[in-house]
């Protein structure tokens, strides 16, 4: 059986397949890459926009945005090979533009198993062991985050109602005298 695994394959290449824990290593590989450079520029930026010139600004801008054209490009690629593990044509990624249905299409690659023998798109990929632990950290930490940002909207969106509840009442008192 294991003479019809694919064993090298690069990640970055919408050909082949990815099965549930490697999709989610990639991607957690690709959110691990993006957040050590907020970082960078979260120390970067306050730097340079010290300086007397403003294009460090139009740079950094520019750099933001071939990071984030390049997160997305790589997110399709992923989405791609995780449908043709499930013998699905790549072009089903699209549904990722769509609100909402992105969370649900996420979910649905995240779940479900992928065809057990060879596909029209090839041969099952065998999971190295550093997409597993990423996975699996993926796994752990996205519902987390989750719960985390849940913790804290929640009440910052009730405080921000009750102030805006007593500016009007603070309006229609003024408005009454």
């Amino acid at each position: 059986m294991s003479s019809h695994l694919q064993t090298n394959d690069s990640g970055f290449s919408a050909s082949g397949r990815f099965g549930r824990l490697s999709y989610l290593g990639w991607n957690m590989l690709l959110v691990v890459f993006v957040f050590i450079l907020g970082i960078i520029a979260a120390f970067l930026v306050p730097a340079f926009s010290s300086s007397s010139t403003g294009s460090s600004l139009y740079v950094f801008g520019g750099l933001f945005v071939i990071v984030y054209i390049a997160m997305i490009y790589f997110s399709f690629i992923f989405s791609i090979r995780r449908l043709h593990d499930r013998n699905q044509t790549g072009w089903l990624s699209l549904l990722a533009l769509l609100p909402l249905i992105n969370l649900f299409f996420f979910i649905y690659l995240s779940c479900a198993k992928g065809d057990e023998t060879a596909n029209k798109y090839g041969s099952p990929r065998i999971t190295q062991g550093w997409e597993k632990v990423l996975g699996w950290i993926y796994i752990v930490i996205f519902p987390l985050s989750i719960l985390a940002i849940a913790a804290t909207a929640i009440p910052a969106y009730q405080n921000y109602i009750q102030k805006s509840q007593q500016i009007q009442m603070e309006q229609m008192n003024r408005y009454a005298e």
